[in-house]
Parts: structure tokens; C-alpha cells; sequence
């Protein structure tokens, strides 16, 4: 019988308009936008990719984040990673979502948060130069001090997801933070100061050792790992007419490559990818798992949980990308092609049925 899986899925805090966006693409830019414009770029690929139960939402309005938590939780989702946007100074971005959450006590789910420490600029939502570029910025150990007093007020939220009594942290890109064990330590220590445990960090980056830099475990995320493989499709004659950079591969073949050959270390945490498919953000210059179906994802879940299987519940984290990227093309939320199937596979096989 395997130990149950602590089943944790990435959010994304897009979809409401900030002045950034608006300054860089226009008045009331999010991703939906970008979601809404995607075309086809070879025969069976499905684009525009569009939500069904939730629609086009505002992540300002309250009942929508609510009404999010509790489609997570009837299959099986423990809750959400927030991603996080603290570039230096003070400065937040996508803020008021998470914010509200935190301050409201709703939607009573479990949490926690993820830091998004890349530069603000035109390649992360639109796949080119933005005319607002705002850089990730590490000012020294003043400005880690006021991250970590908001982090704080997160940290001590009963709703907060920890780890052996520890609050859980992502951090996306651990190594380009200076000195980042120091900067660890500092946080570790500071929540011990404030009545804490500790803290229990994960990174989100391919090829480190976490104990180096002073992690807790890191995350292994398949499609990162793929670049070398035969796998990807030949030129055919639609994408030397249409694309110059399109790198297209069926998610069947895929399958394999995203759970780590021989196995996890006890630093490593398996990550969901239901589909990929960046067309909405990069048009021609996309990546494309295609012919992703509900029964294939079932297929690749299942060879997730049996991977961690010996797990004790408890340090049996998996995370899911994404709850709601749409313009990547891994969600979960329900679309109009599949409707709610991808959620009931997941749910499926977290209950081992």
C-alpha cells in the first residue's frame, strides 16, 4: 500500500491587470490575452486553449480564488504554491491576489509560497523584449530582513503548508541569489527567533546540489531534462513552411522522461506535468507536448506516485505544474476540450483507485 501523496499545485497570479502590464502591452493586459490570441501551428494541434467551468477570471474577485480552492480540494489537491514576486527595495508584483488571500483568511486552504526571483521583462509573458524591464535585485541583508517580515505574517498563517513542523519554501532560481546558504541560513534563523521551527526551502532549478547552497530538497521537473533526448519531431514539410523554431514531440513519448530514471533521492520532489504547450507566450519559437489526453496523464501520475511510494506521507510532497498556467499550457483547471477529466485522472490515481 503506498503512502499517500502531498499533492501540491503551482499558481500563478497573472490573470488580474497591473499598471507594469499595462505600461509594457496596454490597458488591462493579462494572460488571458495572450491565451485568447493563440492559433493552430500544424494539423491536430489545439489552439486556442479555453477555460470552461471558471471562465475568464479576475483573480481580484474573492469568489473566484474560493471557488478555485474548493475545485483543488474535491480532487485531491492538499493546496497552492503562490508564486511570489519580491525584486529587491521592497518591491512586489502581482501582490494583491496572494495578499488578499493571506489578509481575508479565504478561501481556507492550505498554502504556501513560492519565490519568483527572475527579472520582470517582455520574455516571460510575451517571448520578447517588453518595453518594462525591471530587474531581480538583491540589495544585501537589510533587504532580506524586510522579505522575510512579510514572509513572516505568511509563515505563521494556520493555513500555511509545512513540513515536519517546518513552513515550506520555493525559491525558483536558489543559485542566483549571492551567497544563497548565508541568505538561507539568515531566514532559518530568523524564523527560530520568531517562534518557528525553521524552515524547510526547496528549490526549483535543474542540476544542483541543494545541500551546497543550503537547501532542504530541490525540485525535479522532467521536461527540463529532455533536451538531449532523440525525441523530438523532424522538420516535416508544415513546420519548414510555418516555423523556423517549433519543437514539437507527442506527449506518449514524452511520458517516460518526465519521472527521473532510477528513482528520487530524499532531496528530490517529483513534479506533475499534465501538458506543455507555449504557443500562447512564444508563438512559432514554442515548446509542444501534443496528442495529451486525460488517460495518458492517468498514465504518467501513476508512475509518479509509485516512484515515491515508499515515502512516508508526511515528507511525500509532489507538486503539480500548474494549477493554472494557462499560456504555457499546463493547468489543471477545467477547459473546454477536456472539461473536468484531467482533475478525476489526478484525483484517481492520488486515491489509488
Amino acid at each position: 500500500m503506498s503512502n499517500k501523496a502531498r499533492a501540491i499545485a503551482f499558481y500563478l497570479p497573472q490573470f488580474h491587470p497591473i499598471p507594469e502590464n499595462d505600461s509594457a502591452w496596454g490597458a488591462g493586459f493579462t494572460e488571458w490575452t495572450n491565451v485568447t490570441k493563440a492559433l493552430p501551428l500544424f494539423p491536430g494541434h489545439t489552439q486556442p486553449k479555453l477555460p470552461a467551468d471558471l471562465g475568464f477570471y479576475d483573480l481580484r474577485v474573492s469568489e473566484t480564488r474560493v471557488a478555485q480552492a474548493e475545485m483543488a480540494r474535491k480532487y485531491g489537491i492538499e493546496g497552492f504554491c503562490y508564486w511570489h514576486y519580491w525584486l529587491g527595495d521592497g518591491r512586489r508584483l502581482l501582490e494583491r491576489p496572494f495578499q488578499e488571500v493571506l489578509d481575508s483568511g479565504k478561501p481556507d486552504f492550505p498554502f504556501c509560497l513560492g519565490w519568483a526571483n527572475h527579472n520582470w521583462d517582455g520574455k516571460g509573458w510575451m517571448g520578447g523584449d517588453s518595453q518594462e524591464s525591471i530587474q531581480q535585485k538583491y540589495p544585501g541583508k537589510e533587504d532580506a530582513f524586510q522579505h522575510f517580515s512579510f514572509l513572516l505574517k505568511a509563515f505563521k498563517d494556520a493555513r500555511y503548508i509545512r513540513v515536519r513542523g517546518k513552513p515550506l519554501l520555493v525559491v525558483y532560481r536558489p543559485k542566483d541569489i549571492p551567497n544563497p546558504k548565508e541568505h538561507f541560513d539568515l531566514w532559518r534563523q530568523l524564523a527560530k527567533d520568531n517562534g518557528l521551527d525553521g524552515l524547510h526551502i526547496i528549490g526549483d532549478t535543474p542540476h544542483t546540489k541543494g545541500e551546497d547552497i543550503g537547501l532542504d530538497g530541490y525540485l525535479y521537473s522532467g521536461q527540463r531534462h529532455i533536451w538531449d533526448k532523440d525525441l523530438w519531431d523532424k522538420q516535416d514539410s508544415w513546420q519548414r513552411l510555418h516555423s523556423k523554431k517549433l519543437k514539437k514531440v507527442p506527449y506518449s513519448r514524452v511520458l517516460p522522461y518526465l519521472v527521473k530514471p532510477g528513482g528520487y533521492s530524499d532531496m528530490e520532489y517529483p513534479v506533475i506535468i499534465p501538458n506543455w504547450d507555449t504557443t500562447p507566450r512564444l508563438g512559432d519559437d514554442a515548446m509542444i507536448f501534443y496528442g495529451t489526453t486525460p488517460a495518458l496523464f492517468r498514465v504518467h501520475v501513476r508512475q509518479i506516485m509509485q516512484s515515491v511510494s515508499h515515502r512516508k506521507t508526511e515528507d511525500n510532497l509532489v507538486f503539480i505544474r500548474a494549477w493554472n498556467e494557462w499560456a504555457e499550457g499546463n493547468y489543471l483547471e477545467p477547459d473546454l476540450e477536456h472539461g473536468h477529466d484531467f482533475l478525476e485522472a489526478l484525483n484517481a490515481e492520488l486515491k489509488g483507485i
